[in-house]
């Protein structure tokens, strides 16, 4: 039940993406009335009212909750049982009536009605309602959870916070050679943010993948900076890889299984720094911290694995075709035992080039 995707769809789904449509315009437009014509777009953050922006919030956590139960209803067809079902229904039919709520809290402030206490009222029931939503809908999740092996999961983010991230449990070592792939999936605009930052004491840009503004994506090695040629904002699954070797400072990047760009002098002679921390979904400014909501990712992230050598493209083909020959990370192998989720961040079943676009 994705809204514009490819596919069959059910009527439900048709009117359910109807509904999100309706929010997403409205909500779209209330922002845009309330931005100051002299007012900067940082990241897409607009300056809104105060009421605008809490109603902004509410829409989109509707979204989020609207995007998990979708991976529940594609578990649930695989896994089908009328427990399941009867209250997947139940909070589908939920989620219509708070989006109804919303469009009527915007309609009433278009209209100059309302003040700040009946703002604050609704506020609360709403907010009520959502948490008790989220409990629901994590119960389902965890249920998920429990029967699916433990690499076939995806990591999303769907909001742009300072909060929402994920951590390897797992530190890296020394490595004079090193190659990262993963799977990614955003639309979001300018700029998709950061998918990992890894930092050590006295380096918080050690090793960082960033798409941040208007700029390409690039790769920082101890705040040296390369740009890559990746184009993956369109919101389609897509593998991508970054080699490099402290050799020279060499450096290739793939993108769905082809090279695309590579370079030298990237940080040439300096290894990667052991012991610190590897952060999904944010840029760190201080060791585990500091994020900044304009640099986080917004999207979908699978398979992250990192390799202590230069893979060669044969490997990398094998990655992102979805081989049997295809390795995990002699370094970080992605494993849901290895990653903890914080700020909202969920974990979804995901089975690379099955579920792709």
């Amino acid at each position: 039940m994705k809204c514009g995707g490819a596919g069959t769809q059910e009527v439900e789904s048709a009117v359910t993406c109807d509904h999100a449509t309706a929010l997403h315009k409205t909500l779209s437009q209330k922002q845009n009335n309330s931005q100051p014509g002299s007012g900067k777009n940082t990241m897409g953050d607009l300056s809104r009212t105060p009421a605008a922006e809490t109603l902004s919030q509410l829409g989109q956590t509707l979204q989020s909750l609207k995007t998990r139960l979708e991976n529940l209803e594609q578990y649930s067809r695989l896994n089908s049982s009328s427990q399941t079902n009867s209250l997947k229904d139940l909070l589908q039919s939920k989620i219509d009536e708070l989006e109804r709520q919303v469009l009527s809290r915007v309609n009433t402030l278009e209209e100059g009605k309302g003040g700040p206490r009946n703002d604050t009222e609704e506020r609360v029931k709403i907010e009520t309602a959502l948490t008790s939503l989220h409990q629901r809908i994590s119960e389902l999740e965890k249920g998920q959870k429990d029967n699916r092996p433990g690499d076939k999961f995806q990591l999303t983010f769907p909001l742009r916070t300072n909060y929402m991230y994920a951590k390897v449990k797992k530190s890296l070592p020394e490595m004079y050679a090193f190659t990262v792939c993963m799977w990614l999936k955003s639309s979001a605009a300018p700029g998709v943010g950061t998918p990992f930052s890894y930092a050590v004491p006295g380096q918080a840009n050690e090793l960082v993948l960033i798409e941040w503004g208007n700029n390409p994506m690039e790769i920082l090695i101890n705040d040296k900076v390369a740009k890559l040629p990746f184009v993956i904002n369109d919101g389609k699954w897509h593998h991508i890889c970054v080699t490099w070797t402290t050799r020279d400072g060499v450096w290739e990047a793939y993108q769905d299984g082809t090279q695309g760009g590579s370079g030298e002098n990237l940080a040439p002679y300096h290894p990667i720094k052991p012991q610190g921390v590897l952060v999904l979904g944010q840029e760190q400014d201080t060791l585990g911290g500091g994020f900044d909501a304009t640099q986080a990712f917004v999207g979908e992230l699978a398979h992250f694995n990192i390799w202590d050598r230069k893979l060669t493209p044969g490997e990398v083909y094998n990655l992102a075709t979805c081989s049997t020959k295809a390795l995990s990370g002699n370094v970080i192998a992605w494993a849901e035992s290895h990653i903890e989720i914080y700020g909202g961040a969920t974990k979804w079943t995901f089975e690379a080039c099955r579920q792709i676009n």
